[in-house]
């Protein structure tokens, strides 16, 4: 990785003594329209507020011509300033640039509007003069591309993630919004009022299946990013996997899973155990009864045909997500996307000062693939290692500054859940402050950043023996090593009967004790 980042800063820093695209080996001009490009500058200096038309779609370096680019810099310069921008101004501001002669003095300036008869169509040629530049830039980076493969000194595939990189960073740089007024918005809104309204369960969201949760989320929400983080052996990829059966096969919903961590094969195992309730080490070394060859054989149709597509890719680039993102939703019309985990993506491509800008670069892009698709994007992350030295089990309650290397995730998330799991810890020893025989196979699920709702913290259960999350009231028994862990005193029963009691009301606020 570091490698890579090196030889594109190698080659970032060769572009910066690169001269514009010329002609290539035929002859042949780049993309470029002086005529446009002096017509715009022209109509800049003649219309008040011309400039704030193009301010969003043209940089200095949308300009073939070095002096128009100074022209167009010195038209920055000046709207930064909230100047007034005409003649005479630009031409005192490429004279303090000290660039005025470098263009053509103030004769060619005075040209440039006195060939201008109406600014009526700025904004279309600065469309024409910006395609010409991203044209360009393709063209240049094509060129590096092809450099990099006729050097023969770089791995080919870390060649192609430079040149998805590079295409991503283009791509970005075209995709302007226009405003809308506000009409539109409101039919769209008042349509998913009314469909959310038709739905009797009050989910207007994908749901997770998980009762108490969606009654807090109303389900995963269109548009959003939800980052789910634990740190190791809380169960987050058992949550996200009983989310996708829940999702796929209980309702339906088409779902990719990225797996940057397991294989395809080793998530199907993991999906197995949770639907037919066997445990994993069977699952692994075959030691299965007959009894329960037969509970596999019948409750694997469960799973055939489900509508979960997977990608196993290891160390996959954002760049690459979304490419692969897009046909899924274009193709099987996809409604959730899950990633385990955010930390083991890169941005390959594209060279950043530390690791911490690369993960914010990537939880700001899957933000935008997320409003892109108007799907919901599920996230995995790791936490920090200071949740483990704080004392109790109260005390490795995660919070959101444990989120590990960038609070660009806590900023660019909708939602942030955390899972914890208090019984790990009883296992571990730490029984004296905050044990609660209680919550011997129950995991809390902290909904600790909403941006559309309440923050609250739902109670589910786990089942360790087949690595599934439950609904409290689900059916179930508890596996026989649980008795070991409770308290003298304490019996399995007990606690059976607490896990039946919770209900749709196993909610609690922030301070509060489950209901």
């Amino acid at each position: 990785m570091a490698a890579t980042q090196n030889t594109t800063r190698s080659y970032k820093r060769k572009k910066q003594q690169t001269p514009e695209v010329g002609p290539n080996g035929a002859g042949i001009m780049p993309p470029q329209s002086l005529e446009l490009e002096e017509s715009v500058l022209g109509a800049l200096m003649l219309e008040k507020e011309a400039y704030s038309s193009v301010a969003e779609m043209l940089t200095p370096d949308s300009f073939y011509k070095e002096s128009h680019k100074k022209i167009y810099q010195a038209i920055q310069d000046l709207a930064s300033k909230e100047a007034p921008i005409d003649m005479m101004t630009v031409t005192e501001q490429l004279h303090k640039n000290g660039t005025l002669e470098d263009v053509g003095g103030p004769l060619f300036i005075s040209q440039l509007t006195s060939k201008i008869a109406s600014t009526a169509h700025l904004k279309y040629h600065a469309q024409i003069v910006a395609q010409k530049a991203l044209a360009r830039e393709l063209i240049r980076m094509s060129s590096e591309v092809s450099e990099r493969a006729y050097a023969e000194a770089e791995d080919v595939e870390d060649i192609m993630h430079f040149a998805e990189g590079r295409v991503f960073d283009i791509c970005q740089r075209s995709i302007k919004r226009d405003v809308v007024q506000i009409d539109s918005i409101i039919d769209e809104a008042f349509r998913r009022i009314k469909k959310a309204g038709e739905n009797t369960n009050s989910i207007s969201g994908v749901p997770s299946g998980f009762k108490v949760l969606d009654k807090v989320t109303s389900g995963w929400q269109a548009s959003d990013l939800i980052i789910i983080a634990a740190r190791p052996a809380m169960g987050k990829t058992a949550f996200v996997l009983s989310m996708a059966k829940n999702m796929a096969v209980n309702y339906k919903a088409p779902i990719a899973l990225f797996s940057l961590e397991m294989s395809n094969v080793q998530l199907v195992n993991r999906l197995i155990m949770n639907v037919c309730e066997i445990e994993g080490e069977k699952i692994r070394n075959g030691n299965i009864s007959a009894k329960e060859w037969n509970k596999l054989e019948t409750r694997i149709t469960e799973l055939m045909g489900a509508p979960i597509y997977i990608d196993d890719t290891p160390s996959l680039s954002v760049f690459e997500l979304q490419s692969k993102a897009r046909k899924l939703k274009r193709e099987h019309n996809i409604q959730c996307i899950i990633i385990d985990y955010l930390q083991l993506m890169n941005a390959t491509g594209m060279s950043f000062g530390s690791r911490e800008q690369e993960v914010s670069t990537i939880s700001r892009n899957l933000k935008a693939l997320a409003k892109d698709l108007d799907i919901p994007i599920i996230a995995l992350s790791q936490l920090n290692r200071s949740v483990e030295g704080r004392a109790g089990s109260d005390g490795k309650r995660p919070q959101l500054s444990d989120l590990r290397e960038s609070g660009a995730i806590e900023q660019d998330a909708d939602m942030v859940c955390f899972i914890h799991r208090p019984e790990y810890y009883f296992r571990n020893g730490e029984r004296s402050e905050g044990y609660d025989a209680k919550m011997i196979g129950m995991a809390e699920i902290i909904v600790a950043k909403h941006r559309n709702g309440a923050t609250k913290t739902v109670v589910l259960r786990f089942d360790q023996s087949h690595a599934r999350f439950l609904n409290t009231d689900d059916t179930y028994s508890a596996p026989e090593e649980d008795s070991a862990v409770l308290e003298q005193g304490s019996n399995k029963q007990e606690f059976a009967s607490y896990g039946s009691s919770m209900n749709y009301n196993a909610i609690m606020d922030d301070t509060d004790s489950p209901i």
